[in-house]
């Protein structure tokens, strides 16, 4: 009788005490961790990631083309966001586009308003690379400066990078930060400087590259060299600015035109409710549809092409 009762008591006290390690040990390592994260924090060594959303599909989608083309892309945006969650969120917009387009207009939009938020996704992307890479090069005096300074300081060019990127602000802080730590693990400076011209292409970018990993591969002194870069880049910096200014009206007039075709359809199903879906209704219809958005889209690329001025 009293066997099984002081077997299952024993068990209990042992479970309990197995139960009351594990929560300590857990609760111990989890304190340790966050101390640690912490002084990293303060130290500037180590910046806590938020937590990521739909790793499942961030997972299968990096396997295939379509995700190494994201990924490639995201890469030189800058951008907190994995190839997963961009995809996700491109595929809700282009989701919610075709059921406004198709209860606001008619359901012949509703493709056409899909393939119009895919479109504007990779758009996007593209803006935010352009917007990365124009930042960047506002920043390549300053680099050359500071590049130009160490050297002459009497500092390896590898360490001349990793003093500009601990001194420079994002994204150059932050590009040069992966060239250093590129360098510190075996990378040849000619790998690692040519990666960051094929992530951030500009010409600038280019000449700069290129006089480091020519005086790197001849030996001698940069100096000279640097300090007319610095005064060259200094001036292309003031005349692509100016040039910016100057066309900002025709850029704004090539996003108007379609915003004024898009809005002239609102109006008409407006004031004559079914109109489009009466229009979309034959085969006519839709040809003389798709004739005019493309007439539209066609108005867009050359604007943008003719306000488009290089530098």
């Amino acid at each position: 009788m009293n066997s099984p009762v002081l077997l299952a008591l024993g068990s209990t006290l042992l479970c309990g005490t197995f139960a009351t390690a594990g929560l300590h040990t857990y609760a111990s390592g989890k304190a340790q961790r966050q101390a640690l994260v912490d002084r990293l924090a303060q130290t500037g060594h180590h910046t806590v990631g938020r937590q990521r959303r739909f790793t499942g599909v961030d997972q299968r989608l990096r396997r295939t083309q379509l995700g190494r083309r994201i990924q490639l892309k995201l890469s030189a945006t800058g951008l907190d966001v994995t190839p997963g969650e961009f995809f996700v969120y491109m595929m809700v917009t282009v989701a919610a586009l075709w059921l406004i387009a198709t209860s606001l207009l008619a359901p012949f939009f509703g493709p056409i308003a899909g393939i119009v938020g895919a479109w504007s996704a990779n758009t996007f992307l593209n803006w935010q690379r352009q917007k990365r890479i124009e930042a960047f090069i506002n920043q390549l005096p300053d680099l050359a400066r500071l590049l130009a300074n160490g050297t002459s300081a009497g500092l390896a060019l590898r360490t001349s990078l990793a003093m500009a990127a601990d001194e420079l602000e994002a994204p150059a802080g932050e590009e040069l930060t992966v060239v250093s730590n590129q360098l510190a693990v075996g990378r040849s400076i000619d790998d690692a400087l040519g990666e960051l011209a094929e992530r951030l292409p500009s010409r600038e970018l280019i000449v700069l590259v290129t006089t480091l990993i020519l005086s790197n591969r001849a030996g001698g002194t940069i100096v000279g060299s640097l300090r007319n870069l610095t005064e060259t880049l200094e001036e292309r910096k003031e005349t692509r600015r100016e040039v910016r200014t100057m066309l900002s009206e025709v850029n704004a007039t090539a996003f108007t035109i379609p915003c004024l075709g898009v809005g002239a359809m609102l109006m008409l199903n407006a004031m004559n409710d079914g109109a489009l879906a009466k229009v979309t209704g034959s085969p006519l219809g839709q040809v003389l549809i798709l004739i005019s958005l493309g007439l539209y889209a066609v108005g867009f690329v050359v604007i943008r092409r003719l306000g488009k001025i290089e530098v």
